[in-house]
């Protein structure tokens, strides 16, 4: 069976609609932090497929070469998140965002 660009854009759309549904819908930081990891990286498939399929033979892989930084940004996000979730953790004795309302300690 042979995939097309149309196959590889509808998983990234429903991965898409996935993390952002979860994005808005949870409480829970970390769940957040890893449903926005989900919306990157359905940018990323969508990326290198449109690279794939709409230059075949090119020599620069402009597409990959995006979804490295996508990926580089993303491992950042997640270092930065993840100390944030901790610090408010260690405040408030919670990862529940509808409780870490201010920045005040």
């Amino acid at each position: 069976m042979h995939f097309g660009l149309e196959h590889y854009l509808i998983l990234s759309a429903v991965m898409f609609c996935i993390g952002l549904y979860g994005a808005l819908a949870k409480r829970n930081a970390v769940v957040i932090l890893m449903c926005i990891e989900i919306m990157l990286n359905a940018v990323n498939i969508a990326l290198v497929a449109f690279s794939r399929y709409l230059v075949p033979n090119a020599v620069l892989l402009t597409g990959q070469v995006f979804a490295i930084f996508i990926i580089t940004v993303a491992a950042a996000e997640a270092a930065v998140g993840l100390a944030i979730i901790i610090a408010i953790y260690r405040s408030r004795q919670s990862v529940d965002v509808e409780q870490a309302d201010s920045m005040k300690g």
